[in-house]
């Protein structure tokens, strides 16, 4: 194997598969990244078992092959060049020389036939969406995802397709999240889980621009994130492939919870509802009575309040509200992670009464059901 690569291509790609690449991996491999050179690209693969990232990258080769080398000593060593092209050259038996201008490294590798081979993938379906659409997606659900070990369904966002509609579904079981969009859709509709893991790679991969592809069969689940012209000008060809394990077991009936009927909406503005609620978080404490703040919700205004040992805050916001008033207690973080989240300038605040959850709602397809606290 033998081949010229653009430093800063090189170095980009690197990057983008190093993100699952361990420190002190069981299997040596797995410390590795996978080079195969053929025709006019090199391709980079790592995996850790539930996730395999790989990317394409334009290169002069001399020489089709493949080996493994240490990932994370590689992109340090290809970082620090300072000139334009790199070359690669296998020489001996598992040993590879990198040329860069004057310097020139020899750094040994591992033989690609104790590589973890890839799974074959088959999915009947194919559904398609922008990735500016998907990042939003996620932002709007991610942050209600359990952190449990002990309840593996719920640490992770659900996707579920129908009827060309894509909804994400994330819970800890104390509050819920769903947004729902139009996709394009060929094939046969589904669902799944995808990984907590899973989710921050593949939001950290999209862009504002170009498209996205999941596909997926009964244990598997495959993004390829089509690369704009522009990344393309730093060395990508045509896409970053992720492909993940699925989450096993089936999410609970996430429809079940979402109340039928609340009774009582206020209108509020998005943003000074969350500043307020910003800063009556700053005197909780950590005492369970202490830990919430109140909400009054009154003719045409909404007052936010808390209390502990350290001392009190009061702050009252006008919204859209003509009917009685009613105190309801929520934990801040889980105000204001949808709060934040969100864009819109005006969001609806339901509730039936002060034992009952508080729904957040956009315009949109979002929802957002909050569990309350009792009211001190």
């Amino acid at each position: 194997m033998k081949f010229k690569i653009d430093k800063d291509h090189f170095s980009n790609g690197l990057t983008v598969v190093n993100s699952i690449v361990g420190t002190r991996a069981a299997m040596p491999l797995l410390m590795n990244v996978l080079i195969e050179a053929e025709g006019e690209t090199v391709a980079f693969t790592t995996t850790n078992l539930d996730t395999t990232i790989r990317v394409r990258i334009k290169a002069s080769v001399n020489t089709s092959g493949h080996i493994t080398l240490p990932a994370k000593k590689l992109l340090e060593i290809v970082s620090s060049f300072t000139e334009k092209d790199v070359t690669v050259e296998i020489i001996g038996q598992d040993s590879v020389k990198i040329t860069s201008g004057r310097s020139v490294f020899r750094i040994m590798g591992i033989a690609t036939d104790s590589f973890p081979k890839l799974t074959a993938f088959n999915s009947e379906s194919t559904f398609e969406l922008a990735q500016k659409d998907l990042i939003n997606l996620i932002n709007k659900v991610d942050y209600a995802q359990s952190t449990d070990e002990n309840r593996f369904m719920l640490n992770g966002v659900f996707f579920n397709f129908e009827e060309a509609k894509l909804s994400l579904v994330a819970t800890d079981g104390r509050r819920l999240a769903i947004v729902s969009m139009p996709i394009s859709q060929t094939g046969k509709t589904g669902s799944l889980i995808l990984p907590a893991k899973t989710v921050k790679e593949v939001r950290g991969r999209l862009g504002d621009s170009g498209n996205v592809k999941i596909l997926f069969d009964e244990r598997l689940v495959l993004f390829v994130i089509e690369v704009t012209e522009e990344k393309g000008e730093n060395g990508f060809v045509e896409n970053i492939q992720i492909l993940s394990k699925r989450v096993e077991g089936a999410f609970p009936n996430y429809k079940q919870v979402i109340p039928k009927e609340t009774g009582k909406r206020i209108t509020i503005e998005r943003a000074a509802f969350a500043d307020s609620v910003r800063r009556a978080k700053i005197v909780t404490g950590d005492k369970p009575n202490e830990s919430g703040i109140k909400i009054t919700i009154g003719q045409n205004q909404v007052q936010v309040t808390a209390s502990s040992e350290i001392g009190d805050a009061n702050e009252k916001i006008d919204a859209a509200y003509d009917d009685t008033e009613i105190n309801i207690a929520f934990n801040p973080n889980f105000l204001l992670d949808p709060l934040e989240a969100l864009k819109d300038d005006n969001i609806f605040f339901e509730f039936k009464d002060e034992m009952s959850p508080g729904v957040i709602k956009t315009n949109e397809d979002f929802i957002c059901v909050i569990m309350p606290q009792r009211v001190q």
